[in-house]
Order: C-alpha cells, then sequence, then structure tokens
C-alpha cells in the first residue's frame, strides 16, 4: 500500500497542477511582487507538511501550499493568505508546471520546504515493482527535479534556502522500508553534495531528520508504528525545528537529537552498529 506522506489518500487531477485561485495568464505582463518573504511547501496537505505551513504564516511568511488533497489544503491554508497550488508531484512535469506556477504567483521563492513523500511498509521481496517506482518517484525523483526548477530563481537573487525533510530511515535503513530507506538516503546524500555547489551563492540547504512522527503515515502506508522506542514526536515539534533551522541558517536537524548517535556509533565502531541494528532495526 502507498500513502502519501502528507496523509492524503485523494486521487491527483488529470492536470499536474491545479490552481485553487486564479491568476494572471502567463502573457499578461511581469509577475506579482511581493515584499514579503515566499515559502513554497509541498505536503502541505496535512501532518509535517501542514504543521510546517502554519507556522511559516505565524512567522509572517506568504506561503504557496501544495499538495494532493485539496480540501486538506484548505484547511491548512484557513485564515492565512496562503495560496493553495495543489499538484501530483509524481507527474513527468509536476515539478515544472508547480515551479511555474509558484513563480507567476509571487515573482519569487526565499523557501522551498520539500516535505511530499510516501512511504511502503513490508519485505522487500514482496514489493510490486509499481510501488518500487512510486516510492522513489515521489520521494527522490520528484524533490530533485523540483529543487532544480526552483533554485535558478534562488540563485539569480543571491538568496534563499532548501529544507529537506529527511528521516532516520535514511540514516540507519530501516527494516521491511528498504525503498523507502534507500530515498531518504539518496535526499540525504544529494542535499550534502547540493549543499557543496551552493557555496558562495547566497542559497543555503536543510536537512531536517525527524524520527517517527504521530501522523497518520504509518497506518496508511500499511502498517501502523509499533516500535516502543523511539517514542513519535509531533508534527508541531518538528514544523518548530524546521523554523528554527530556517531562522539560524542551520544544515542539519535531528529530531529528538540523540538520533545523531547512530551515526557516530557506525562510524567508530561498526561492528557493535549493526549487532545493535540487527537486534532494533
Amino acid at each position: 500500500m502507498t500513502t502519501t506522506g502528507s496523509g492524503s489518500t485523494y486521487d491527483p487531477p488529470a492536470d499536474p497542477v491545479h490552481r485553487a485561485t486564479a491568476a494572471p495568464a502567463p502573457n499578461d505582463g511581469p509577475p506579482p511582487r511581493t515584499d514579503r518573504r515566499v515559502a513554497l511547501v509541498t505536503g502541505a496537505s496535512s501532518g509535517i507538511g501542514a504543521a510546517t505551513a502554519r507556522r511559516l504564516a505565524a512567522g509572517g511568511w506568504q506561503l504557496l501550499l501544495s499538495g494532493r488533497d485539496r480540501r486538506r489544503l484548505e484547511e491548512t491554508a484557513a485564515g492565512t493568505s496562503a495560496v493553495m497550488l495543489p499538484a501530483d508531484l509524481a507527474a513527468p512535469d509536476g515539478p515544472r508546471l508547480l515551479a511555474q506556477a509558484a513563480l507567476r504567483e509571487t515573482g519569487r521563492i526565499d523557501l522551498l520546504v520539500a516535505g511530499a513523500g510516501i512511504g511502503w511498509a513490508g519485505p522487500f521481496l514482496s514489493m510490486p515493482h509499481t510501488d518500487i517506482d512510486r516510492v522513489l518517484a515521489l520521494d527522490l525523483n520528484a524533490t530533485l527535479h523540483l529543487v532544480r526548477e526552483v533554485l535558478p530563481s534562488m540563485v539569480a537573487a543571491g538568496h534563499g534556502r532548501v529544507v529537506f525533510i529527511g528521516s532516520v530511515a535514511g540514516v540507519v535503513g530501516v527494516r521491511e522500508e528498504a525503498v523507502y530507506s534507500a530515498a531518504k538516503a539518496g535526499l540525504a546524500a544529494f542535499a550534502e553534495a547540493l549543499r557543496q555547489e551552493l557555496l558562495g551563492t547566497g542559497v543555503g540547504v536543510t536537512l531536517v531528520v525527524p524520527g517517527p512522527v504521530d501522523t497518520g503515515f504509518f497506518a496508511r502506508r500499511g502498517r501502523p508504528y509499533h516500535r516502543s522506542r523511539p517514542r513519535p514526536t509531533s508534527p508541531d515539534r518538528v514544523a518548530a525545528t524546521v523554523w528554527e533551522a530556517v531562522t539560524e541558517a542551520r544544515e542539519e536537524a535531528y529530531i529528538p537529537g540523540w538520533l545523531t548517535l547512530p551515526n557516530r556509533v557506525r562510524a567508530l565502531t561498526p561492528r557493535l552498529y549493526r549487532r545493535l541494528l540487527n537486534r532494533f532495526g
């Protein structure tokens, strides 16, 4: 079973990007400008994306919200001036069309929070090939293509930040979440490489690595969360960490902080690390 990381079970519209508000035609002149900082948040229908959007709105950001569930996007946008851009990022032109629609709205993107994703749980040998493709398409490929579309405007402006929502699964590799782990590990490696390429451009890269988060993600991926540790944290806590990372220009943040330990143990004592992983992973 696959589900969106935002908790959506909505079938995407035929068009990769559906507008929820009126927009000027491309030939109507230059895009509107705003003095407010602009954040594009994907996976904003619910969960971490919705909580992050609400935190950014409280901080005065102009929001562009994307997700596949229009009704839930409306709930996230309620009480704010957010513009909804429902989109299917897994569609071939989804990332490009979303970036174009976002830039038409405000003429700038100062912050991209890439939170869209799906999950799948179960033995890799029983995972259908179509689900392998779906997880990699949205959790990794679509994110890379969206960043590729958004970055030129940030680099041209001389400032901006890209925030990736990773996972502890991408750090340790979680049993029976092999493809999801691979996608999140790839995202972490991409964030590090991109950070090096963007040195001196004024554009920063942040990787936020939460452990389990108390959303509907686990139930909808096909298996509820059943481990005693780490205990699930709240999406609001993750959103607060994203806010702090953006305001402090941090490159990496783990939630909870002790999740940095597995990497340290692996570096110092690989054999002990794998024994622990075999027992608890």
